[in-house]
């Protein structure tokens, strides 16, 4: 929006000034600015935007800027690195944002306040967005960071080994390269809202501390920042409109097509985003453990710091983890049972990880028990229940106030005992039409359609993996995006486990989508899976990237997501006639770009 001349109080001069300035500022700046203009219009701009007077302070303006920087799979790390910008900003700070890929490595050196927000993926490794920085940062050309100052804010998942292990490493190499820790690193477990906001309440005092005390919030500051009224923490209670089972009659699987309205709750979402639902725990298994431990359901126990009380039977099956175990909880629980054989296990880090894996709270229970305490002092050392992220499956403009999911119901037989998955099967079980549940969006940058709707996309989701790319579709017909398309979804049986096969149909003969290969790993003798399809075509496949597509790759990460990643450098390194490290380049190029991206789980 520019600025004219004519019907406003500015002079030529001034309104060419404001023309140019005025596209500079970030959201929160403007509401800033604004906030001072109708409440504090006596006073000296200059003053309160910070800048320093001809006769002002020697103390340079870079005390008070601070960098933040971020590396998020699901998006997480990126939500509370937009948070402590807004704080920050509000505490009279000037301060940059940005993704760890968007960021020039070298530019390091110039930071002197740095922020570190990061999750850990998988076994340990980066994000998709931090490894080009972490790299960088780990490698011989680093530059020495002595005038840097900085604090990490790590998150992960404590049942998985290597917890928090990306942000231990930002942390141990930033203080290696010669940086001081302005606040000591927290490591955040699923739960992160609280260690947060008291990290980042720590790194605003330091900050103060550093500069002499911190800026005193301007009268309608920080107040006007208008947030979405649902959110993780706040979710919607969405109704269920439909629940449909989509494999055929005698398929080894069972996927649910979950639709749920969000009229009237103001959430919106892009294709690409993901939906966060908040399961209850199995009742058969709430019940097996509540009669191991010999207590009335009924007892009441306070489950949180703002002291709500529930039964003990409501908090363990809508409050607390009891499916997951972690290596934290194994430590804790032996305090509670006296139990030499559960202390004996945790000396052993392999046996304890064996241990971990495919066990839950009611083998704790029923092998190292008695439990020798209160149900009280029993609950404060679980988790709290931990909401479960999809992947949406429609486009909210061609179905407005509704969002679609495609969910694997997850049942297993591990050490003599039948397992369920905790969401797949509150969903697929004893969800009906008409139940509502609680539910936020899960904004993913990492996941986006190309910005021009004539961009070629090549989009690679066997099983539930296809869900996003049904919305990349949905979206794409609805906007008449004229970019071409191609598909690789794979299963067991093409009779029994196509899912969405009318949909893909009349996409292909309406040229929504330009091609579709599949791969039914059961329908034939020997496995086929999307990779080998891949390779199939790997010609035409090459050309589509040497024309500027994007690729896109959801599902599994330790089996398909790293054999897809494979294929597409050999086929680079194949139809480009270039070497393994150049086509193993030319991919982490595309990913750079955001031409690769990867939704795995």
């Amino acid at each position: 929006m520019q600025l004219q001349v004519m019907n406003s109080p500015f002079n030529q001069e001034q309104a060419e000034l404001l023309n140019r300035l005025l596209p500079t500022f970030t959201e929160s700046q403007k509401v800033w600015l604004s906030g001072y203009l109708a409440g504090a219009a006596s006073a000296p701009l200059a003053s309160v935007l910070g800048v320093p007077s001809q006769q002002g302070t020697t103390e340079g303006t870079a005390s008070k800027e601070v960098t933040i920087l971020y590396g998020s799979q699901t998006g997480n790390a990126r939500g509370l690195a937009k948070k402590a910008s807004t704080t920050l900003e509000g505490k009279g700070f000037q301060v940059t944002v940005s993704a760890m890929s968007d960021f020039k490595p070298n530019n390091i050196k110039k930071v002197k306040n740095l922020l570190i927000i990061v999750s850990t993926h998988g076994e340990g490794d980066p994000p998709d967005n931090a490894l080009t920085f972490h790299e960088f940062l780990h490698g011989k050309r680093a530059p020495k960071l002595e005038d840097l100052n900085f604090s990490v804010l790590s998150l992960g998942d404590s049942s998985y080994e290597f917890f928090c292990q990306t942000g231990k490493q930002f942390d141990a190499r930033l203080e290696e390269l010669g940086g001081t820790r302005l606040y000591p690193r927290f490591d955040c477990d699923l739960d992160y809202d609280e260690p947060a906001a008291e990290w980042l309440e720590g790194v605003i005092s330091s900050l103060g501390e550093a500069k002499g005390g911190i800026p005193a919030l301007t009268q309608g500051t920080a107040t006007q920042t208008v947030e979405s009224t649902f959110s993780r923490t706040n979710p919607f209670r969405a109704e269920v409109l439909d629940n449909l089972n989509l494999n055929g009659r005698g398929s080894n699987k069972e996927t649910r097509h979950l639709e749920l309205s969000l009229e009237g709750s103001g959430l919106s979402f892009e294709p690409g985003d993901a939906l966060g639902i908040y399961p209850e725990n199995d009742p058969e298994l709430v019940d097996l453990l509540l009669e191991e431990l010999k207590w009335n359901p009924e007892e009441s126990v306070t489950i949180n710091k703002q002291g709500e009380v529930l039964s003990l039977k409501d908090a363990l099956t809508t409050y607390y983890e009891i499916t997951t175990l972690t290596k934290p909880l194994l430590e804790k629980a032996a305090k509670l049972t006296a139990s030499n054989e559960l202390q004996e296990l945790l000396n052993d880090n392999e046996k304890v990880k064996s241990y971990l894996e495919g066990h839950d709270l009611l083998d704790v229970v029923r092998e190292f028990g008695p439990v020798n305490s209160s149900p009280q002092e029993f609950v404060s050392i679980l988790r709290k229940m931990p909401a479960r992220l999809y992947s949406i499956a429609s486009s909210l403009n061609a179905n407005p106030d509704e969002v679609h999911l495609t969910i694997g119901a997850v049942r297993y037989n591990a050490h003599g005992r039948d397992r369920k998955g905790v969401c797949s099967i509150f969903t697929a079980e004893r969800l009906q039409p008409g139940d509502t549940v609680p539910v936020y969006i899960q904004h993913n940058e990492n996941f986006k359609l190309p910005a021009n709707s004539e961009t070629p996309i090549i989009m690679v989701g066997p099983g539930t993996g296809v869900a996003p790319f049904r919305s990349f579709m949905q979206e794409r017909e609805e906007t008449g995006a004229e970019g071409k398309s191609w598909m690789f979804f794979g299963d067991q049986h093409f009779v029994t486990d196509f899912l969405y096969q009318t949909e893909w149909q009349k996409w292909l003969k309406d040229g929504v989508l330009t091609r579709m290969d599949v791969a039914f790993s059961r329908d034939t003798a020997e496995k086929v899976y999307v990779q080998h399809r891949m390779l199939e075509q790997s010609k035409e496949l090459f050309q589509w990237l040497q024309e500027g597509a994007h690729v896109y790759i959801c599902g599994d990460e330790k089996h398909m997501a790293h054999d897809v990643h494979q294929t597409l450098i050999g086929i680079i390194e194949k139809e480009g006639s270039l070497s393994r490290e150049e086509a193993e380049a030319y991919l982490a190029d595309m990913q750079q770009q955001k031409r690769y991206q990867r939704d795995v789980y």
